[in-house]
C-alpha cells in the first residue's frame, strides 16, 4: 500500500503526514508513507485543496487534517 500526502510543507501538511504514520504504526500494515511537495505533481490529481490524503492512487481527502482514527478507515 502507498499512501501519498499532497502539500507544499505547510504545518497541516507535516501533521497529516504525522497522523498518517502514526495510523499505520497502530495497524500494523505494510504500507509506505511519501510526502509529494511538487505542485504539478499534486495537480495530476485533481486536488485543490492541501493537504490530501491519497492510498494506493485515490484521493481519499482534502482541504482537512484527518486525525490518525479517520485516516484508519481509508486503509
Amino acid at each position: 500500500m502507498i499512501i501519498k500526502i499532497l502539500g507544499t510543507g505547510c504545518t497541516n501538511c507535516k501533521k497529516l503526514e504525522e497522523h498518517a504514520n502514526q495510523a499505520v504504526k497502530e495497524m500494523g500494515i505494510d504500507a509506505k508513507v511519501e510526502k509529494v511537495e511538487d505542485f504539478m505533481e499534486i495537480m495530476k490529481y485533481g486536488v485543490m485543496k492541501t493537504p490530501a490524503l491519497v492510498v494506493d492512487e485515490q484521493v481519499k481527502s482534502a482541504g482537512k487534517v484527518l486525525s490518525a482514527e479517520e485516516i484508519k478507515k481509508h486503509l
